[in-house]
């Protein structure tokens, strides 16, 4: 299976922050934003896959910075990673004020996609090409979330059991801000 460098599947959506995307406090709505990360995330996915792709998680999110209405913003998406059916979209957000011009980093994540199959199955993804050291930098990355994450798995199934033992659940807890109050059955 042929592959695609990282440039193939690039993509970038601008768009302009409204007032029907403000949230209660007057800024614009951190689920806007997801929404527009997540068409965005589809658009690579699909783009690198050459098929319908599904969001399976999202790690990492970060609001850095509020947006606010009036604002343009940008988000840009490449596939940072592919395994043999899943792929890594990072997503970067950056919001501009025209008229201040000033512009800024307010959001970061990464999106699991799935690859599918005209019929629902699961697809096997091309290989990634990577041609920088920017590249090489965010596939390494991602395969280090993903260990990350593969070792709190782990984590809390080695521990699972431990949550039913109250001795075992007040060593767990102790420091933290939340007071125990379980009556002995």
């Amino acid at each position: 299976m042929k592959g695609h460098p990282v440039a193939y599947s690039t993509s970038v959506i601008t768009e302009l922050m409204v007032p029907g995307y403000a949230n209660f406090g007057g800024k614009v709505h951190g689920g806007t934003l997801m929404s527009l990360m997540d068409k965005l995330a589809y658009v690579c996915a699909s783009k690198h896959a050459g098929n319908y792709c599904v969001t399976v998680s999202v790690d990492n999110v970060q609001f850095l910075r509020p947006v606010e209405v009036g604002e343009v913003v940008s988000l840009m998406g490449s596939v940072n990673y592919v395994g043999k059916k899943s792929l890594v979209v990072g997503i970067r957000v950056v919001a501009e004020n025209l008229q201040a011009g000033d512009s800024k980093h307010t959001n970061t994540c990464y999106f699991t996609m799935v690859a599918k199959n005209p019929d629902g199955s699961t697809a096997e993804v091309p290989p990634l090409i990577l041609e920088s050291e920017e590249d090489v930098r965010r596939f390494c990355s991602a395969v280090q979330r993903r260990r990350i994450r593969e070792d709190g798995v782990a984590f809390m199934t080695e521990y699972k059991s431990t949550f039913t033992d109250h001795h075992a659940v007040a060593d767990l807890l102790s420091g933290e801000r939340c007071v125990l109050s379980l009556s002995d059955q």
